[in-house]
């Protein structure tokens, strides 16, 4: 074999290796990020139940007007997105969801007396 067909067989095997690394860099992107989506939307449906909490009479297992009585159901508490605590107070409740793709990346998430979800923090990858 000549020089330039050796030349040529190195520079096709270099760009293969560098086309297969951006490939992986970009389906690690992408998982990391439809984690974090999929946590997201974990956290609005419990500030959705927390709120419908909240403004639910005791008579009917409310809160009439609280949070601090709020417990996450406990199906919820831990999916293949993520495991979830709350921390009830009276007017706000404060979410902290651990990912369970790895446990550096967390969100958190404060919800008011309105139901307003506020004060999104992420940490880890999600950032």
């Amino acid at each position: 074999m000549g020089q330039q067909q050796l030349l040529l067989i190195i520079l096709g095997v270099i760009i293969v290796g560098i086309a297969i690394a951006v490939g992986l860099s970009l389906f690690s992107a992408q998982s990391v990020q439809s984690n974090r989506d999929a946590i997201i939307n974990d956290l609005n449906n419990l500030a959705a139940q927390a709120y419908q909490f909240r403004i639910r009479p005791t008579s009917m297992g409310g809160g009439q007007g609280d949070y601090s009585c709020f417990t996450i159901p406990s199906k919820m508490r831990t999916n293949e997105n993520a495991t979830y605590s709350s921390v009830p107070g009276t007017s706000t409740i404060a979410f902290t969801a651990i990912s369970a793709q790895n446990s550096t990346n967390t969100v958190k998430v404060t919800i008011d007396s309105n139901g307003r979800l506020s004060g999104w923090t992420y940490a880890g990858d999600f950032q």
